[in-house]
């Protein structure tokens, strides 16, 4: 096959919204399953975190994150639009990066924010950082996407 006929292809592809179908609910689910997962982790270990913190702890953080988690893996599922996967991208992306980060950097208290910063990877900080990751790649691949509720 001649290269100007697959790039011609690949750009029909492309604008036709490749990601169809049953890629598209593969792509929700896991999605919501990543979001669920790192949304329980948090929301389950929020009290470890209270005495971190004056305004604001770090356990009200996992409380705030936990709720906002769950929220945008039920809407991924349930509303099919770009914007519900966009939320989904944006929540798993931000998990992944603060978690990963809150181990190699000491991020400062900012205003009534506390300080972040805990050295140290266990099993559920591992889990809640590669399922916020996992969600937000799958997240990604549904903006790529054709899925609108009819």
């Amino acid at each position: 096959m001649p290269l100007s006929s697959v790039s011609g292809r690949l750009t029909s592809l492309r604008h036709a919204g490749a990601v169809r179908g049953p890629a598209l609910l593969a792509g929700r689910l896991v999605a919501a399953l990543g979001l669920g997962v790192t949304g329980y982790v948090h929301l389950h270990l929020a009290a470890t975190y209270d005495g971190i913190g004056q305004t604001l702890t770090v356990g009200d953080l996992f409380r705030a994150q936990g709720a906002v988690a769950v929220l945008a893996a039920v809407l991924v599922v349930a509303v099919r639009r770009r914007w519900a996967a966009a939320l989904a991208l944006l929540v798993g992306a931000g998990s992944a990066a603060a978690t990963t980060l809150s181990v190699y950097l000491r991020i400062p208290p900012v205003g009534p924010l506390p300080e972040l910063y805990e050295p140290v990877w266990y099993p559920e900080k591992t889990l809640a950082a590669v399922t916020a990751g996992l969600a937000a790649l799958a997240a990604a691949a549904l903006m790529t996407g054709r899925d609108r509720a009819r």
